[in-house]
């Protein structure tokens, strides 16, 4: 055998094309999310914490996506109204027969069941509103309210806090002096007394709480994002594309923000389940949907004139508060995750 053949070298045919495959595959998804939300991506499906929240959120986008399959509208001109099984103030346990205004069975009721009509799987409230109903429907009512302010209230904080640190002077003074004064005002106090406003003006439903939760939650995510830009507009990236005549507006959309607003989304991602708390907390105030509507704060509200007995009627509380604290959980986990893999300090812990 020539030297030349013996120089060459033999590529193995099996076992090592397995790690270049996989190799190409991260490259591929890499090169797609870019380095830094491909690190935050892998981070997300690696962390126990992580993936729990994210289960759980999972779950509840799933049973909001196909809520008319896991119990029909009663009234499909309406379906986020609960149907009533009568109008007895006593609640009624779980497993009570639905004598009135029972939903169309869905298909997986009697293989599941056994049965040819329906009962109240977690009882009823005082008034008789059926509870699975409100929680089921009432999920695509809190993931709603919840992405909407969270979304709108995040929009309006970055605006005003990155027009307030990148152009600093007096336009950073009075949009300042105008973010403290909102943050003066008790929070939910402040929504409440809005809301109590709104509601005469546009009616029970979820747009006067929602408004009122917007118009008071966008401060801290502008004091947020002021104090990472002030830190980020001085660095060299940022004088070089001054330099080269690129516009504030571009500077500002393309390279200050994007570095910028990791804390921010963190902290975005945590008040998801603190705003459906709040939102359901004007419901159980009164100062919301109407009697009736599919929320899970209006299901514990119709609990006031039975808190002496809940050890007697325990489902009317327990049931929702359960739903309530995994939503909010979900989204606390997912927050917390988030906040330790944009951590610099944990950066090294993640590895490719």
């Amino acid at each position: 055998m020539s030297a030349a053949s013996q120089s060459t070298p033999v590529l193995p045919e099996t076992a090592g094309m397995e790690p270049d495959i996989e190799l190409r595959k991260i490259s591929r998804m890499e090169r797609l999310l870019g380095p830094e939300f491909y690190r935050i991506f892998r981070g997300v499906f690696t962390n126990p914490l992580s993936i729990i929240g994210t289960s759980l959120i999972l779950f509840f986008v799933l049973v909001a996506i196909f809520a008319p399959q896991i119990i029909p509208p009663a009234t499909p001109t309406n379906p986020y109204m609960i149907p009533r099984d009568g109008f007895g103030t006593a609640p009624l346990p779980p497993g009570t027969a639905w004598l009135r205004q029972a939903p169309p069975l869905p298909f997986w009721w009697k293989p599941l069941t056994g049965r040819d009509k329906w009962f109240h799987i977690l009882g009823t409230t005082s008034g008789q509103w059926d509870i699975f109903y409100g929680l089921v429907w009432g999920t695509r009512t809190a993931i709603f309210v919840g992405v909407l302010i969270v979304g709108l209230t995040l929009l309006i904080g970055i605006i005003i806090g990155a027009f307030a640190s990148f152009y600093g002077g007096w336009v950073d003074e009075v949009l300042m002096r105008f973010t403290e004064i909102f943050m003066a005002f008790p929070f939910i106090m402040a929504a409440l007394t809005l809301s109590a406003i709104l509601t005469p003006i546009m009616g029970k439903g979820i747009w006067p709480p929602t408004i009122a939760l917007i118009v008071f939650g966008w401060m801290y995510y502008a004091r947020l994002i002021r104090g990472d830009i002030l830190s980020i507009r001085e660095r060299d990236f940022v004088t070089a594309a001054r330099v080269v005549g690129a516009s504030d507006g571009r500077i500002l959309v393309r390279h200050i923000i994007p570095n910028a607003i990791y804390p921010t989304l963190v902290l975005a991602s945590m008040d998801i389940g603190t705003y459906v708390i709040s939102f359901a907390a004007l419901s159980f105030l009164g100062i919301g949907t109407e009697v009736g509507y599919a929320d899970w704060g209006q299901l514990i509200s119709f609990a006031r004139n039975w808190i002496p007995v809940l050890s007697q009627y325990w489902w009317i509380v327990i049931y929702p508060a359960i739903v309530l604290i995994l939503f909010v959980l979900g989204w606390n986990l997912v927050g917390d995750a988030l906040r330790d893999i944009m951590d610099p300090k944990l950066r090294g812990q993640i590895r490719r």
